[in-house]
């Protein structure tokens, strides 16, 4: 490999314009590329096979609404009184614009959503109230109902009782007729007897007499059956009022039967409203103080694949709506967009690396090859990212991981290459002949190195998240088009310069000594003068293990603590319009507003009417029982009747402990439901899949983690040929891991520091940051154990003693590992200022990584238990030493076939 390398520098040196101009047709293909090929980058992260994510693939069968993306507007009055009428009016006509736009299917009102839960609310509290009272009315009016029928029941006796007598006096009188009209025809038979016998008067007189008696009988009966006659109307009469009182009340019967039916059917649904209202009792669209509305914009596709020209036009449209004291905000769904690739921190952490090379190398020609090296070799690989974007689902963070590392490794990997060919000038080697050797030697070590972080980016793929492992291996691209620059583009640039790589000074002293015909090392090459001398590890061993230790072990404390999760729009830069719809929806409507819950209940069997109602309704009442929910709002209902769609407003933020408790408290009330209600449970929705994806990542950093210690302790038992140094170097590696996370956790979610990071609102550690922090540093870690151990291992190999070993290792690479951990940390601190709160604790955590491991671990605190350990430390059992193959990672045996 080193000859290989060595002859590919020279190539690069002969060739230094067609090497350029390739590398610079190279990135032009890119660029056209991303012109030409780029797709959307999504803002959403999400893993096959969780938990959410199978309820949203579900989802896009059973409620293909559901799928499209929606985004918050928040409209707030700044004077403190709520909305006019007239100002409703102008917000619901901006929002009527919005409706148009070809990219949105609705956009919901906020008075009018509103006002409608108002009247639904009325309506139930006017219902139920009706039901409460209609028990007593129902009574009530079945006593007067049974007062009336006794009172006629009284009536019907007394009537009877007339009839009765009625009747007996109508038989009385009948009789009594009967009688006179039996006497008066005797009578006047007598009367005609004795009138045909011509009786005297005086015997017909008495019989006239009686005669006329009788006829006054019969004149008094038939009065008296006229009274009669005149009783029984009035008897039939009161009877005919008596049955249409019992009709009546037949009727009220009926009526007061009708009454109960209808409480009865009636009780049941209003049961149902009641719990569906208890349920969404805390849910509003407009403040309660009027003051502030939430309107809803939803879109026709998907938000991952609404175009940001459609999300623009939406904001443009409401942007343009100008009334005054009216603020509108906008959520980050609608606004987020790619992050800048080099933006104002990034720039500063480049100037930084600018001024560490100038301040090691004393010339702005030498300081700006690496800077411009890694510029090209990022161009090239950040573009030919984009241009696969529209190919791949990339996450908006997947060119920013290689940007990231592309910048700080390209410098690195040219500045190895650079530091030495300048020592090699510096000795009074030929330009050529110097790159070639540095090409093969260092160039070797960057390969080696290369290959070691490209490995741990690659290895992101064991976690079994997609995006995770597509921007683990969109970095390692990025490594490899870094080390591929630094091997040709840094030889070609180095031969054009010449000797130009050297300040005044060193090529005043290195033309002296050539007139003097004398060698230029002694002079020129510091470290040669006291290869050997002791170091403070060296001298003070323990006093630099407990030190280091201390620090380390301090640093890590707050990992115990660590919460995984992804950020919300509170961790927004405070002036956003993201950080401020975030605030103003929480502090008008609740945390949860912000972080919805999606429930879907599918019902063993297909309803319909009230039995779908009463299903909603139960298991919105079996959801609120849980201590953290604010509101349950049923959403939709499949059209088969199976599936009910739900949306859980929790007490707290997306990003809480208490809402990641109540995702799993309601998956874990699936068995209840279904005992209960015949139905099983799934929750999904942004908190829902950010806490998967968080449970995800957290159960596979062990598994991630334990593959890196293993390589590490493979590979460098494979350099080193040792066994204790790689135990040593691998737990300082876990030291490293822990204090640089713990370092994230005290930033980032205690907000240690947080007014210079700007972390306003604390909040989890990002989900993947952590294996991500692994995978990195692990990398960079071997590259600095390489660098400054295969010296030390060149050194024992060559009859040094295990102390001056170290000491020689140290003097040999200490300078530019220094160096390139300070452009590191640079690079790295640059982007934990970045505007992307998903790059920012990447790095952050990178830069403490490299701060830790580069300073406290690999100058200080390995080679000091190498120190105590001794010569034990290079122990290693001789047939594993004879199965191992050798390593010349320095290229060590090409420095010597051409320099000695």
């Amino acid at each position: 490999m080193a000859n290989l390398l060595y002859k590919l520098g020279l190539f690069s040196a002969r060739r230094a314009w067609l090497v350029i101009i390739s590398w610079l047709i190279i990135l032009a293909t890119t660029v056209t590329g991303m012109t030409l090929f780029a797709g959307t980058l999504s803002t959403s992260m999400s893993i096959a096979g969780t938990p959410s994510q199978l309820v949203i693939d579900d989802l896009k069968a059973s409620f293909p609404v559901a799928n499209h993306g929606s985004g918050q507007v928040i409209f707030h009055k700044t004077n403190g009184v709520a909305f006019t009428k007239e100002e409703k009016q102008a917000v619901a006509g901006a929002l009527d614009n919005v409706k148009v736009l070809a990219s949105v299917i609705n956009v919901q009102n906020p008075f009018t959503a509103q006002a409608k839960l108002d009247q639904n609310r009325q309506k139930l509290i006017d219902g139920k109230q009706a039901l409460l009272d209609a028990p007593a009315k129902l009574r009530d009016a079945q006593k007067k109902l049974n007062a009336g029928k006794a009172k006629l029941v009284d009536a019907q006796t007394k009537l009877d009782a007339g009839q009765a007598k009625l009747d007996a006096g109508k038989k009385k009188l009948a009789a009594a007729a009967a009688d006179l009209d039996t006497q008066a025809a005797q009578v006047a038979g007598a009367i005609a007897q004795l009138q045909a016998a011509g009786a005297p008067a005086e015997q017909i007189d008495p019989l006239l007499a009686a005669q006329a008696k009788i006829q006054g009988g019969q004149a008094a009966i038939k009065v008296e059956q006229g009274k009669l006659v005149v009783a029984q109307a009035t008897i039939d009469a009161g009877q005919k009022q008596i049955n249409s009182g019992n009709a009546e009340i037949v009727t009220g019967q009926k009526k007061i039967k009708a009454g109960w039916a209808k409480v009865k059917a009636n009780t049941p649904k209003v049961v149902t409203g009641a719990k569906l209202m208890a349920a969404i009792k805390n849910f509003r669209t407009v403040s309660e103080n009027g003051q502030t509305a939430s309107a809803t914009v939803i879109y026709n596709k998907p938000i991952t694949s609404v175009q940001a020209a459609d999300k623009e036009a939406v904001v443009a449209s409401l942007t343009a709506f100008k009334y005054k004291n009216i603020q509108v905000e906008f959520s980050a769904e609608m606004t987020r967009s790619m992050p800048q690739l080099l933006g104002p921190g990034e720039i500063i952490g480049l100037v930084s690396a600018a001024v560490v090379l100038f301040i090691m190398l004393g010339t702005f020609v030498a300081a700006g090859l690496p800077v411009v090296s890694a510029i090209i070799g990022v161009g090239i690989s950040a573009t030919a990212t984009m241009a696969l974007s529209g190919a791949l689902p990339m996450t908006a963070t997947t060119p920013m991981l290689g940007v990231m590392l592309g910048l700080a490794v390209g410098i690195d990997y040219s500045l190895f290459i650079l530091n030495r060919h300048r020592r090699q000038l510096k000795m009074g080697t030929d330009v050529r002949e110097s790159i070639g050797l540095a090409n093969g030697t260092s160039g070797n070590a960057v390969v080696f190195a290369g290959l070691t972080v490209i490995i741990a980016l690659v290895a992101l793929n064991l976690t079994g998240v997609d995006f995770l492992g597509l921007m683990g291996s969109v970095a390692a691209g990025a490594i490899l088009v870094a080390v591929a620059v630094a091997l040709t583009f840094t030889p070609a640039v180095l031969s054009l310069l010449g000797a130009r790589v050297l300040n005044k000074r060193e090529r005043a002293k290195l033309a002296a000594a050539a007139s003097e015909g004398t060698a230029a090392q002694a002079e020129n090459d510091t470290q040669a003068k006291s290869p050997t001398r002791d170091v403070f590890v060296t001298k003070h061993p323990w006093i630099t293990i407990l030190a280091t230790a201390m620090v380390l072990i301090f640093a890590a404390q707050p990992l115990s603590s660590m919460r995984l999760g992804l950020p919300d729009g509170s961790s927004e830069p405070v002036e956003s319009t993201q950080y401020k719809t975030f605030k103003l929806a929480e502090q008008a409507f609740g945390a949860g507003i912000n972080g919805p819950i999606v429930v879907v209940a599918t019902s063993d069997t297909a309803l319909a009417g009230q039995a779908k109602l009463d299903f909603q309704a139960n298991v919105a009442t079996a959801i609120m029982k849980n201590k953290d929910v604010s509101s349950v709002l049923p959403a939709a209902v499949s059209k088969d009747g199976s599936k009910y769609l739900f949306q859980v407003i929790p007490m707290e933020g997306p990003a809480s402990a208490s809402t990641e408790k109540l995702v799993f408290a309601i998956r874990g009330q699936s068995d209840s439901i279904h005992k209960r209600f015949g139905a099983t449970v799934g929750v999904t929705g942004l908190a829902a899949s950010n806490i998967d994806l968080a449970k995800k990542l957290g159960d596979a950093l062990p598994g991630y983690l334990a593959t890196i210690l293993v390589l590490s302790l493979l590979l460098l038992i494979l350099v080193f040929r040792s066994i204790l140094i790689p135990l040593i170097a691998s737990a300082g590696f876990m030291l490293t891991v822990f204090a640089a996370l713990g370092a994230t956790v005290a930033v980032f979610q205690w907000g240690w520091l947080g007014a210079v990071f700007g972390i306003h609102d604390p909040g989890p550690v990002m989900s993947f940051v952590p294996t991500i922090i692994i995978g990195v540093v692990f990398g960079l870690a071997m590259d600095y154990q390489l660098f400054l151990g295969s010296g030390m291992r060149e050194a024992f190999v060559h009859g040094k003693s295990p102390r001056e070993s170290i000491n020689f290792g140290i003097h040999l690479s200490r300078a530019v590992v220094i160096a390139a951990a300070i452009i590191m940390v640079g690079v790295f601190g640059g982007f934990a200022f970045s505007d992307s709160t998903s790059i920012r604790p990447i790095g952050f955590g990178l830069a403490a990584g490299v701060l830790f491991d580069a300073f406290l671990v690999r100058l200080l605190l390995v080679p000091a238990l190498m120190r105590v350990f001794g010569k034990a430390a290079w122990w290693i059992p001789k047939w594993l030493d004879r199965l191992l193959p050798e390593v010349d990672v320095e290229g060590a045996a090409l420095e010597r076939e051409h320099l000695h």
